[in-house]
C-alpha cells in the first residue's frame, strides 16, 4: 500500500477557526502480508470467521490486479487524510461516506471498503496514541467493524457491510464506543441548532456536538447503561477533545419516533430513553423509515410485513403498526450535556 502523510489530532480544531498542524508520517498505512498475520488482525477486530477467508482472498486480488490497487489506494488516501478532523466537516445526522470506492462497490467486490479500513489501522492507532485514548476503549470502538459485517450476514445472508461508509467514523478517529453508547464529534445542524437556541442555549449551525450511536448486539438500552454513557462521553471528549467544548448530544433514530409511546409503556427502555430528548426538528413534516425498526428488530429490512413474529412487545408495536397500514417515521432529538 501507499504510504500517506498523517495529520495531526490538532486539525480537530480547524472547524474551530484554528490553523491545522501536519505532521511527519509515524505509522503508515499497512496491510499484513501473511495470511495468518492478517487473519490475526481480522480476528482482533472482530471480525467473524466466516468472512476471514473472503478477505484474505481480496488481498491476493489487489496485489494482483493494478486498477484494483490503485481503487484501494485512493480511498484509503481520502481516509486517512481525514485523520482526526472532528467530523470532517460533518453536519450530525448525515449519512457517513468512505470517499474514492465506488457507490456500488459492494456489488462487485462487498470487502474491499474492509481492506481500506484494516489499511487504515496504523493510522488510526497512532492518532488515538497521540489523544491519549487509552487501548481499552481504542480496541472496543474499532471492533465495530466485525460487528458491521455481522449485522450484514444477519440481513443479508453474505459478506459485507451494509453501509460501507459508516466504519469511516471509526478509523478516522471521529467516533468512540463508551459503554453501551456510540459517540460521534460532529457538527450541529442549523434546524437542531435553532432548536437548542429556542430552548434558551447559545448554538450556531456547525457548533461542536456529539452524536449519540445505539449499536446493535450490545443487549437491552437499560437506563443505568446509558447514564453511565453519558457521563463517560462528558469525561472521555473533556479530556482528550478539550477543544471542542460540545454542550449537546444529538441522535437521529427510529428510537425517538413518538409514535411508539402508543405501543410501549412508560416505563420501557425505550420509552425512557426516548424521553431524555428535545425534538430537534419541531414542527416538520415526519420522515418515513419502515426499514430501520424491521431491520433492527427482526434482522432483515426486506421481511415482509404480514409476516413478521409477534413474540414481544416490541415486535408486536412495530408489525402492528405496519400492517394497519401505517408507517414509522425517523425521530430527531437532542439534549444537554
Amino acid at each position: 500500500m501507499t504510504a500517506y502523510p498523517r495529520t495531526r489530532g490538532d486539525e480537530s480544531t480547524q472547524r474551530a477557526g484554528r490553523t491545522p498542524v501536519t505532521a511527519e508520517p509515524t505509522a503508515g498505512p499497512a496491510v499484513p502480508e501473511a495470511d495468518e498475520d492478517l487473519a490475526d488482525l481480522l480476528l482482533d477486530l472482530t471480525v467473524p470467521h466466516e468472512d476471514i477467508g473472503g478477505i484474505l482472498a481480496l488481498r491476493r486480488r489487489v496485489a494482483a490486479d493494478p486498477a484494483l490497487r490503485a481503487t484501494a489506494d485512493d480511498a484509503l488516501a481520502h481516509l486517512v487524510a481525514g485523520m482526526g478532523a472532528g467530523g470532517s466537516g460533518r453536519t450530525e445526522g448525515e449519512r457517513p461516506k468512505l470517499p474514492g470506492l465506488p457507490e456500488d462497490i459492494g456489488v462487485a467486490e462487498p470487502y474491499l471498503p474492509v481492506y481500506v479500513y484494516v489499511a487504515a489501522l496504523p493510522v488510526v492507532r497512532a492518532h488515538h496514541r497521540e489523544r491519549g485514548v487509552p487501548d481499552e476503549i481504542g480496541r472496543r470502538t474499532l471492533a465495530d467493524l466485525g460487528r458491521q459485517l455481522a449485522v450484514h450476514r444477519r440481513r443479508y445472508g453474505t459478506g459485507g457491510l451494509t453501509s460501507p461508509g459508516w466504519p469511516a467514523l471509526h478509523f478516522r478517529g471521529e467516533l468512540y464506543q463508551l459503554g453501551r453508547l456510540q459517540f460521534e464529534r460532529a457538527g450541529l445542524g442549523a434546524r437542531t441548532a435553532a432548536a437548542v437556541s429556542a430552548a434558551g442555549a447559545a448554538a450556531s449551525a456547525g457548533d461542536p456536538c456529539l452524536s449519540l450511536h445505539i449499536p446493535d448486539f450490545l443487549g437491552p438500552l437499560a437506563p443505568g447503561a446509558v447514564d453511565a454513557s453519558l457521563a463517560r462521553a462528558k469525561a472521555f471528549f473533556s479530556r482528550h477533545f478539550p477543544e471542542d467544548r460540545a454542550t449537546a448530544a444529538t441522535c437521529h433514530s427510529w428510537l425517538l419516533d413518538p409514535q411508539l409511546a402508543g405501543y410501549l409503556p412508560p416505563e420501557s427502555n425505550i420509552m425512557r430513553f426516548q424521553s431524555r430528548f428535545r425534538p430537534a426538528r419541531p414542527g416538520e413534516a415526519p420522515e418515513t423509515d419502515d426499514r430501520d425498526p424491521v431491520g433492527f428488530v427482526f434482522g432483515d429490512p426486506r421481511l415482509d410485513h404480514d409476516r413478521l413474529p409477534r413474540r414481544t412487545t416490541l415486535e408486536r408495536a412495530i408489525g402492528d403498526h405496519l400492517r394497519a397500514g401505517r408507517h414509522w417515521h425517523a425521530g430527531h432529538g437532542w439534549l444537554a450535556l
